[in-house]
């Protein structure tokens, strides 16, 4: 029998890059609001993670420290928590970069495998996921006990841990890496734009757009602030 031949796949970012927003600070404060807290709470816990970022804490382990507030939450709650979030960001508009997903959807006529690689984690990203019909999610696991969150993550789906994502789902699925695409905004995503033939930087981090300069892969704009204002 004739082997097959390996496969062209096209990860993409999700935060920053897929959508507008970022999905783990955006889905807390509506999580927060819905579970009756005042906004103060979200104030409180954003800032104590910025202060983190500031400090020069790495992302993975502010990443990390996101998952906290989890402890104790029910984990179908959450995702049901979830899922409302996701229906009123599309209704507020602006939500998906339409760049990028204009680029997922030809990926897709194209038969790639279209993977969304997050360090945000599966309840907000599986609406997105089938919204927009990717075939895999690689993204944080944050850990349950008995249907709860524990609070604690193992290994955060940033930096390097989406390049050995990505090696092992290659060798599971038969890819061919320099027919492949990565799409990512942040520096914690080059890892991941270096493992692929083709890459694009979306957004405008400077240093991104620098590496996009030396490596000669495409800038791609975010949606603006005015249409997100819209």
């Amino acid at each position: 029998m004739a082997s097959t031949s390996p496969r062209s796949a096209a990860f993409f970012d999700v935060d920053g890059t897929v959508i507008n927003v970022t999905s783990m600070f955006r889905f807390l404060e509506y999580r927060l609001a819905a579970e009756g807290h005042p906004p103060s709470v979200y104030r409180h816990e954003r800032q104590r993670l910025k202060a983190m970022t500031a400090a020069g804490v790495p992302r993975a382990e502010t990443n990390r420290a996101y998952f906290a507030s989890y402890a104790g939450a029910d984990a179908r709650q959450v995702s049901r928590l979830a899922e409302d979030w996701f229906r009123a960001e599309l209704a507020s508009g602006a939500f998906f970069n339409e760049h990028v997903v204009g680029a997922l959807r030809r990926h897709q006529r194209e038969g790639d495998l279209v993977v969304l690689v997050s360090g945000s984690f599966r309840a907000p990203l599986a609406p997105i996921a089938r919204h927009l019909d990717a075939d895999i999610v690689l993204c944080s696991d944050p850990e349950t006990v008995d249907g709860r969150y524990t609070g604690q993550v193992e290994r955060p789906m940033i930096g390097e841990a989406k390049a050995e994502a990505v090696r092992a789902l290659t060798a599971r699925r038969a890819l061919d890496l320099s027919a492949s695409t990565a799409y990512g905004d942040h520096v914690s995503d080059l890892p991941l734009l270096r493992m692929t033939g083709h890459a694009v930087v979306v957004g405008d981090d400077p240093v991104m757009r620098e590496q996009a300069r030396h490596q000669g892969w495409p800038l791609w704009p975010r949606t603006s602030v005015d249409a997100l204002a819209r």
